[in-house]
């Protein structure tokens, strides 16, 4: 029950991070994903640019500090937690 518990919160997460981005730009994100098959080297200049942008709007430094902070018995100090953020 507690790893049930533990994926739905992480769930939660990702999802309050995707929605960062517009429709359109989830859209575009799939789209260079699958372009490129996940290799950036299969992309053009402008497309890994493109990618980057939509990547960093995501803030997924931001999500993986949040994780770690839901899954660790340990509460992650406050300090490492915005270091996470200062550098999104």
């Amino acid at each position: 029950m507690l790893k049930l518990l533990a994926v739905a919160e992480i769930a939660l997460l990702a999802h309050e991070h995707v929605t960062k981005l517009d429709r359109g730009e989830r859209r575009r994100l799939v789209e260079l994903v699958r372009i490129g098959r996940g290799r950036r080297r299969n992309l053009t200049e402008r497309e890994r640019e493109e990618l980057s942008a939509l990547v960093a709007k995501a803030e997924p430094r931001l999500f993986v500090g949040a994780a770690a902070d839901k899954l660790s018995p340990v509460k992650i100090p406050a300090a490492v937690r915005k270091a996470y953020e200062k550098r999104g």
